[in-house]
């Protein structure tokens, strides 16, 4: 299984539909808060090619965007495919 990683922060809506699609799935996920680890934020910038905005979603260490992409590739049947990489 891939591994997945998550940059949110505890206020965003999009971050909690991203990490329940994900938990549906029964896919863990290493998540990394920026709102209390701001640190972390400049790190997911630069990984995320400048995207600034939570979630920050890589699966095996390849970035796919946020929560909308992360559910196109659901309802595009691609996201399991992903998962297994």
């Amino acid at each position: 299984m891939a591994t997945v990683e998550i940059y949110t922060t505890t206020i965003c809506g999009y971050c909690h539909r991203a990490k329940q699609l994900l938990s549906s799935k029964g896919i863990s996920f290493a998540e990394v808060d920026v709102m209390s680890d701001p640190s972390r934020r400049t790190e997911m910038t630069q990984r995320a090619n400048g995207g600034r905005t939570v979630p920050q979603i890589f699966i095996g260490g390849k970035h796919i965007g946020g929560s909308d992409e992360l559910s196109a590739l659901e309802r595009a049947g691609k996201l399991d495919m992903l998962l297994k990489q």
